[in-house]
């Protein structure tokens, strides 16, 4: 039987940027990811190497990462102060029974 050709491991990260018009399916999904991609758009915008339409596009996927992010931040933002309301009623709580 014929040897199939190798594969990269569908767990490894690509190693080269998403290409500008990239369907959404291909950005990426973690706050880490989107971040290095964030810097990734910026260098390629501040290289002024890009055409009007690739920075229309860049400048537009940039946008929607760092919604991305900010949503990401707000969610681990609100989950720590749910913590610290936790931990303040448990205090609260020990401090009558006391």
């Amino acid at each position: 039987m014929s040897e199939q050709p190798e594969r990269p491991e569908q767990s490894e990260q690509p190693k080269q940027p998403v290409p500008h018009g990239a369907p959404a399916a291909l950005h990426p999904q973690t706050y880490e990811a989107a971040a290095a991609r964030v810097e990734e758009i910026i260098r390629r915008l501040d290289s002024g190497e890009a055409s009007l339409n690739e920075t229309l596009e860049l400048v537009s996927e940039g946008k929607t990462l760092i919604e991305l992010c900010a949503s990401e931040l707000t969610a681990v933002g609100d989950a720590l102060e749910e913590l610290r309301l936790d931990e303040l009623v448990a205090r609260l709580e020990s401090d009558a029974s006391a």
